[in-house]
């Protein structure tokens, strides 16, 4: 393990047992998966019972209007399978329609940014498909938390004070829901949305009222949602509001019925990549999934076993590979249904062996893309300056580790292996409270992850209808040694797949154990552009924990980074669950006191 002591970083006991665990970003949301897989549910029930929970015990971080990628290993399949459930842009959302609205990017919020919703849908796909209990089964205990309340985590109290004008000022039907009694609730309140328990009432009685198979009724449901009132609801929404969104002028939305009927999501292979004794498998380049794997594949060229996961060149060589990584993300990534990825070359030795070249000693300062022949765009660089305080006050960008007064809180994310080996794994996001107006009829608002896109011709991630945009969610699992063994995650939009490949290093070549290695010091860089409005970028930042030593930052800085310090325990929320034989560990963030872990 180098020089580095694990108990200087420990919090809490990784979880073990032989029955099944559970690791959320909340404590009642991991209550609520231990209990699903208690009453006889697989991994997959408990995952929808936990997501469906999170969205309502944390939505400053995501809700039902968001979007979310799924990643599963059935044990009777076989197989690991990604479920995408990142919805498209509407079929009027083209770049021509935005620019005739004065906009050069699309806004951070409003309803402009909405893309097709794709979490409910993906719920009961994954349900239906690979799951074994009723919709009730899996639905009654966010209806529970929504009607009969639940206290309000302190980042949640955080988020609605900093966008409380917004509010009153222009979205008054998330002021009659958010700021109860006109006020800003305290942390601790026991926090309701009426509303939300209604809408999902009302799509549990309509399925129920299909008869008694259960198949019957989850497809009933998704009539409800995608094809009844719900969808509805949201293109009366969109039709008929003019929304202040953070351009500073009202907006209609562009988002229709139509466009739910006709989406659907979607089952694919993930992209791996092998690392050693470890096949690591991520969704595909429609996320920013694969830097993870573009960064193993340049840090494979290093020997890292026994150097200190908290010394200076531990840091300095993930941060110049993931400087690598991301450029290429910015240049060559999209939706692969509407442009050619060269993926295949991105990940191969061939490339990554030429692009390892560039990393020397000190800290790079430009951002280097590489060169593919015929693929990839130009990338333009905006660089931060003093816009984060209008930002925040607007809703605008994806929750993250608050910085400089921005809206505080992350995206969610669990991992769930049942007795059987079953494992899940997934990042659900977008439709938090401050990214649109509440509709009034449905008690939750639409998600804005339409952010993603260019409003320019020619980048593969340039807005068209019905091309994904390219989310940062980005949910892991590994094998080793051929055998499924671990799944793993962090919210926090461009950080995750940082923050991801830290506790992976540190697992895999300082062998920490899962607490272990999300407990101990991290980082992140902010060198390349951010995927969130207003896109900016801030070369050669890194930003560490208090907690990384003095000799190490004035090591980093030597080398010439840009060393930021933030407080001991603000970076990435991370979560993570393992199999070994019959043994099922697991562990979670102790950062914000709100992730846990469960088993027996």
């Amino acid at each position: 393990m180098g020089n580095i002591n694990p108990d200087l970083f420990t919090t809490r006991p990784e979880i073990e047992g032989t029955f099944g665990v559970v690791a959320s970003t909340h404590w009642i949301a991991t209550a609520v998966g231990m209990a699903t897989l208690e009453k006889g549910g697989n991994a997959f029930d408990a995952g929808v019972a936990t997501a469906f929970t999170l969205q309502v015990v944390e939505p400053h971080l995501n809700g039902p209007g968001g979007d979310v990628p799924i990643i599963v290993h059935e044990v009777r399949r076989g197989r690991t399978e990604v479920i995408c459930g990142q919805g498209p842009a509407p079929a009027r959302a083209t770049i021509a329609h935005y620019r005739s609205e004065g906009l050069d990017m699309v806004p951070g919020t409003g309803l402009l940014a909405a893309c097709v919703p794709g979490t409910f849908e993906s719920w009961m796909l994954l349900l239906r498909d690979y799951g074994s209990m009723r919709l009730r089964d899996v639905l009654e205990p966010a209806i529970s938390y929504a009607r009969d309340g639940y206290p309000l985590v302190e980042r949640a109290s955080a988020t609605i004070k900093t966008v409380e004008q917004l509010f009153r000022r222009h979205w008054p039907s998330s002021a009659a829901v958010y700021l109860p009694n006109g006020a800003v609730p305290t942390p601790g309140t026991l926090f309701t949305n009426t509303r939300l328990a209604e809408t999902y009432t009302r799509i549990l009685k309509e399925a129920e009222s299909a008869g008694s198979d259960r198949d019957v009724q989850i497809e009933r449901a998704r009539a409800a949602w995608s094809q009844g009132f719900v969808a509805e609801a949201i293109d009366r929404f969109c039709r008929t509001q003019e929304v202040m969104d953070v351009s500073g002028t009202p907006h209609k939305g562009v988002l229709s019925a139509d466009d739910m009927a006709r989406w659907q999501p979607s089952i694919e292979a993930p992209l791996t990549y092998d690392y050693g004794r470890y096949t690591v498998c991520k969704a595909g380049v429609w996320s920013q999934g694969p830097v993870m794997l573009q960064q193993l594949a340049l840090l494979k060229g290093f020997q890292l076993d026994g150097v200190d996961p908290a010394g200076p060149e531990f840091i300095h060589l993930q941060i110049e590979c993931a400087k690598l990584a991301y450029a290429d993300r910015e240049k060559f990534y999209g939706d692969p249904n509407f442009s050619e990825i060269p993926i295949a070359t991105l990940l191969s030795d061939a490339y990554n062996d030429e692009r390892r070249k560039l990393i020397s000693e000190n800290a790079s300062l430009e951002l280097r893309p590489g060169s593919v022949e015929g693929f990839g765009a130009v990338v333009k660089l905006r660089r931060a300056e003093g816009h984060r305080e209008a930002v925040g006050a607007m809703g605008a960008g994806e929750p993250t580790v608050g910085r400089f007064g921005e809206v505080r809180g992350d995206t969610v994310h669990f991992d769930i292996i049942d007795r059987d080996g079953n494992m899940i794994s997934s990042t659900p996001s977008g439709g938090w409270l401050q990214s649109s107006p509440v509709i009034p009829e449905l008690g939750f608002c639409l998600g804005s992850r339409a952010q993603m896109f260019w409003l320019e011709e020619g980048h593969p991630a340039s807005l068209a209808p019905g091309k994904r945009p390219r989310t940062t969610l980005s949910p892991t699992m590994a094998l080793r040694d051929g055998e499924p063994y671990l799944a793993w995650g962090s919210p926090g939009g461009d950080q995750q797949d940082q923050w991801i490949t830290q506790f992976f290093l540190r697992h895999v070549h300082a062998k920490l154990n899962l607490q272990e290695a999300i407990d101990a010091p991290a980082w992140h860089s902010e060198h390349f552009p951010i995927s969130f409005w207003p896109r900016t970028a801030r070369p050669g930042v890194m930003v560490v924990e208090n907690r990384v030593p003095e000799a190490t930052r004035d090591e980093l800085t030597r080398r010439g980074h840009v060393v930021e310090v933030g407080p001991d325990w603000s970076e990435g929320r991370l979560t993570a669950a393992s199999r070994v034989g019959r043994r099922r560990r697991a562990a979670a963030n102790p950062r914000g006191m709100q992730g846990y872990a469960a088993g027996r």
